[in-house]
Parts: C-alpha cells; structure tokens; sequence
C-alpha cells in the first residue's frame, strides 16, 4: 500500500476525496476535434468525409448537441455532483442488459502458494475481514501517487456490495449510501461448495474477528456438509448468469414464491462477499483462469462485488463484479491480502479465539418452474462458457528490460499488440486501452482509443521488406512517443469518448423535456461506430501479487487482452468468441514473433 509522506494530504482513507480535483469538462469542440483524430487512421476517404459532415452538423448553433452539453454544463455544477460523469457510470456498467457473468466481471489469479485448501481460504477469509476493519476505520492509507492523492472511493463497494437486477436497469446495494449508511454491519460471509450455499459468521457478536484455525475448522464442516453436491435444478447461484432482466424476473417470482426465499436473498445479499471453493485443482494456470472467469456457475453469485476462489489444491483467485470496482481498487486490495503474513493481519484486526464460527445452510425453495429456469439457466452458461476460447501468453522478460530499449513499457507492450493483430487477420482494427483516473473526484477510468497514424506507418514499416532497419526504429520511435503522449492526454481527462457518449445518454433520458430529440448523425457515423467496434480490448494489471488478470470478449469480433506487465514477467490472458478462435491463437503466436523482432530491433539499435 502506498505511504502518504506529504502533510499536504490526508492519510484518512476517505480524506481527501473533497480536495480533490474535479474531471475537466472537455468543450465540445474540442471532444469532436480529438474524436475525429482518433478515428481518422481507422477510416477510408469516403468514411472520414460522412464523419466530417455528421460532426459540422453536430456543431451547428442550432444543434441538439448544443442543448444536450448545456444541460451536462449544469448537471456538473450542482450542489452535490463531484463529477460530470456520476451518472455515465451507472448507465453504462448497470443499463447493460447482457449476461454480466464472462462478459463483465473480470478475475486476478493469485501467486502460487504452498498452503492446502483450507488453510489458504481461511487465511484470505481473515486477510479480508482484517482490511474490512481497517476501512471501517478509514485506517487504509489513502493512496498517493507522484505526490497527488487518489479517490478512495471504490474502496465503499468491497464489502456487502451486491448487483441486484432490474427489469431496465439495474441497481446496488451497498454500504456507506442511504439506504445503508456507514461501514456494512454484516458479520457473515457466504461459501459455496458445489452448488450448496451455507452463511459463515467472520466476525463475533461484539466485532471482533474470528482467528484463521477457527474459520479453517468451520470451513472443514462446509465441506462436510456440502459434500452431496447440490442438483442441477437447485443452485441457484446460476440465475445470476442470466440476461439482466431475466435474472430480475427470476428473483422477483423467488420472492413472490416462498417466504424463505428473502431471507435467503438477503443473507447472500448483505454478506460481506463470498467464498467459493472448489472440489478439484485446475490442472494449469491457463484452466485455473478460465475457471476464475466463469467457473461452474452454480457454484458462483456473479452479482457479489467480490468472491474469492480457491481451488482443491490451494490455487486461488478473485472474481469482481465491475460496476462499482476497478482494477487498481482491486489491486491495492489483493496487494495488502497478499502481502502480509496472516498473524499480522490478525493482530492489527483484534482477531481472537472466540469458538468455531456459526455455520448455516442457505436454502431456496424452488417450484418446478423455477427448478427448470435454474436447470435452462446453469446448461445455457456452460454452452456460452465453452463457446468462449481462451489461453495464455508468457514471456520471460518485462518492464525492466523494456526501459533498457528506452522505451515505455506499455507503449511496447501496445505497438507488439498491433504488429501482431495486423499479421494474424491482415488489417488494423480498432483498439481499446483503460487508462485510470483515479487522481480526480470519483475518478475511474478513461477509454484510450490506441489506433494513431504513427501505428499504421510502423506496422507498414516492419513489414515492408525494403524498409532498413534505421527506417524501422524510427518508425518504432514515434508510434511510441504519439502512444504516450495520448495516454498522458487521457489521464488529465483530455479525451473524447466518455463525454460524446454522455451526450448521447442525455438525449436518451431527457431529449424530450430538454426540446432536444433530433436525430444526431455523429452517432451513426462510420467515426463512432468504426472506431467502437473494438478489435482487441487491452487493460493491464501490474502486481507482483498475482500471475494473470482476465476478461471476457467485448464482442463478437474482439480479442480480450488482459496484461501483468512486471519487471521481469510479462504474462497474458486472451479471449474470444469460439468461431474467430484461430484468429486469436494465430495473434498468439504472431505475438511471441512480433516481441522477439521488436527486441532485436532496439537492441542492435543500442548496440
């Protein structure tokens, strides 16, 4: 965890969130200047004049867009609003109506360790109750970076955080809001074990934790009881692979359908997060992802802020539901679960033996319809899981000796991605990259769109045989300098995306109070739509903590490229849709090529 040593910030998790500095509301002549840069590389003459032309009428006086940005003008400026982008989040990770499970949710797997089962779970169990502590204490140091502070809001969505669907948006229930002001009050956890769900006490009747042998013995019981593995009509766990408003039906006709079932719902709801364990080890890394990712889904609740995994032989891992948390929130949180010895975390949490926890059943009862739904529901996400490839990438080197190339080491690791997506399906698609924003006012991420023109002359060049090598460098050179200069743009906030697609979510909610209905043709423009047809997907994860991050496809066409780039690693986890399965293993293999020339290439140039 970083250390505040500057008195001009709080160490208070919670701190400095109001001295933070606001989002910057970009003009909107100045997001449709960059949008048309950004699109630019990925357009034909004829697509780039039509995009010209959607954006001068976008940009007339007399444009909906005008009253569309008028009216984000004054939401930025109401009493309350810390970002003009507090509503986009909630419209864009909860208005989606697809499965959130795969497609959603993304996992870390954690460093190998030599603890069993048992042991292990037990140990993250009170790791996490432990952090949970420290937060209700607003004790976890506020993060500091380059001597600005960071928002710590995500930290609120960690414990007792539960996606509950709706039938046209989806809502949370969350601590630290109004309807459940301050830290969750929550003692309990809920673990699952092939398919059955029983609720576990982590914390005694006066706060104090329970210690790591007492959970592992209650743990040991889980498995004793739920060693009949629970039918496939019955876990229930897999309703929350559904489309979003399927599930939101679902869950209405379980409460509608027995009084139990509330109590149920609420116990999984309120919990702190779960605990899932396996009953078999994964026989590689690349299976143990694949089974973070989607796993056996009635042995999940996708809807849970946090899970924790972990597989017979101790492997384990994290699966996160988006909405409210992102990769760096997570990261900061597995670092200090990871990082520190077990009887640590239970001294600084006043863990003490207290008896063996309580341990419960958690049981629905379920009608024969609703059996069939958990049956249908459970089949359909084993097929969409199986019609998902997926594998894993490893290099022996990383960041350092990237540095050493006098290169950055994302900016590398992006103009290898795109040397190797234009050899393995002969054209340069559009590309994504998440670049966090965390130093402003509820500050997440910025979508960094990759694609620039310096990238289509060094993907020409290295592949253009007349081309020398000095030619080829230079051509390297640039592409990495214009990568890095974009993304320094979007982490000041100087990016077009998130702020045109606002505008669009405005006229979608309130066109027709605002007098602004008419058909914006920026929207429908090969611009937009090309340059959002995401190719590669790319986020990057860097801790030492962990061996591999991952994500589902974005799209039909996509390829999910999750990275650990570290020092001396540099390991990756791909995915996409089954039908295009050999694009994505040739982009495999066109990538340990494109890597090994790149580092020839500057180091000859160093030599």
């Amino acid at each position: 965890m970083p250390v505040n040593d500057n008195p001009e910030w709080s160490t208070r998790t919670f701190g400095n969130e109001d001295r933070l500095p606001r989002v910057p509301l970009p003009t909107i002549e100045d997001s449709c200047a960059r949008f048309l840069e950004w699109c630019e590389p990925l357009l034909t003459e004829e697509e780039r004049a039509r995009t010209e032309a959607a954006v001068t009428a976008f940009l007339q006086p007399d444009s909906p867009a005008r009253t569309l940005h008028a009216e984000l003008e004054r939401y930025n400026a109401a009493e309350g609003v810390r970002s003009w982008l507090d509503r986009f989040w909630p419209a864009r990770y909860l208005g989606r109506r697809d499965r959130i499970a795969l497609n959603a949710n993304f996992f870390f797997l954690f460093q190998e360790s030599p603890q069993g089962q048992l042991e292990r779970a037990a140990g993250l169990v009170a790791a996490a109750v432990g952090y949970k502590k420290l937060l209700d204490e607003e004790a976890i140091p506020a993060v500091v970076q380059r001597g600005a502070a960071h928002s710590m809001e995500q930290h609120k969505f960690l414990f007792s955080t539960t996606r509950i669907p709706g039938a046209e948006q989806d809502t949370v229930r969350a601590p630290y809001s109004a309807q459940h002001p301050g830290p969750s009050p929550a003692r309990h956890i809920v673990v699952f074990f092939r398919g059955n769900i029983f609720r576990m006490d982590v914390l005694g009747q006066d706060g104090h934790p329970f210690p790591a042998d007492d959970i592992e013995a209650s743990l040991r019981s889980v498995l004793e009881s739920g060693a009949t593995r629970a039918g496939d009509d019955a876990a229930v766990g897999a309703l929350t692979t559904k489309a979003r408003a399927e599930w939101a039906a679902d869950r209405q006709a379980l409460l509608a359908g027995n009084p139990g079932n509330a109590a149920a719902l609420e116990t999984v709801e309120s919990a702190l997060f779960c605990l899932c364990l396996e009953d078999f080890a994964p026989a590689n890394p690349e299976q143990a992802c694949d089974q973070l990712l989607h796993g056996d889904s009635g042995n999940r609740w996708f809807d849970k802020a946090v899970s924790l995994i972990v597989f017979a032989d101790g492997t384990a891992g994290i699966n996160v539901e988006h909405c409210g948390l992102d990769g760096t929130t997570i990261l900061s949180f597995v670092d200090t679960l990871l990082s520190t010895p077990v009887a640590e975390h239970e001294a600084r949490s006043g863990a003490r033996p207290q008896g063996v926890p309580t341990v419960e059943p958690v049981e629905f009862v379920l009608d024969e319809r609703q059996r069939a739904e958990v049956r249908d529901a459970a089949a359909a996400f084993a097929a969409y899981a199986a019609d998902t490839a997926t594998t894993t990438v490893s290099f022996d080197f990383g960041a350092e000796e990237i540095k050493r190339l006098r290169c950055s080491p994302d900016a590398f690791a992006q103009l290898a991605y795109q040397l190797a997506h234009r050899r393995a399906k002969g054209f340069t698609g559009a590309t994504y990259e998440s670049i966090a924003t965390r130093q402003y006012q509820n500050g997440r991420t910025e979508a960094m769109r990759v694609v620039t023109p310096e990238i289509l002359r060094f993907v020409a060049a290295m592949d253009d045989p007349g081309t020398d090598p000095a030619t080829r460098v230079a051509a390297f050179r640039a592409a990495a300098d214009k990568h890095v200069s974009r993304a320094k743009e979007c982490q000041q906030g100087d990016a077009p995306e998130q702020h045109l697609w606002e505008l669009q979510l405005i006229q979608r909610r309130e066109g027709e109070r605002l007098g602004a209905t008419a058909p914006l043709e920026l929207y429908d423009s090969p611009g937009w739509t090309i340059m959002r047809n995401d190719y590669l997907s790319t986020s990057s994860a860097p801790s030492v903590h962990i061996q591999y991050f991952g994500f589902g496809s974005t799209s039909s066409t996509c390829i999910g490229v999750a990275y650990v780039l570290l020092p001396q690693r540099w390991n990756l986890y791909l995915s996409t849709p089954r039908p295009v399965a050999e694009q994505m293993f040739t982009f495999a293999r066109e990538l340990t090529r494109a890597v090994g020339e790149l580092r020839e290439l500057l180091a000859a140039e160093q030599a």
